[in-house]
């Protein structure tokens, strides 16, 4: 027994460090993959409107030549 106190006592203490560490651990990995699926969903938004930006202009460029050949 160190300084008075039971071996299980100093068991305990270094389990919870060690459960500390873990859910840190745990915590940062989940941040890391939870950004990894923002970043992919964000290119695919982008990616939407860039399509939908060439739809627009070529529907606007068919309507302008459709106008000028009245």
């Amino acid at each position: 027994m160190i300084l008075g106190l039971p071996v299980w006592v100093f068991f305990c203490i270094i389990f919870i460090f060690v459960s500390g560490l873990m859910a840190f651990r745990a915590m940062r990995t989940e941040q890391k993959i939870e950004q990894q699926f923002i970043e992919k969903e964000g290119r695919v938004y982008l990616s939407r409107m860039k399509e939908e930006k060439v739809k627009r202009d070529k529907e606007k460029s068919s309507s302008v030549v459709r106008q000028k050949a009245r």
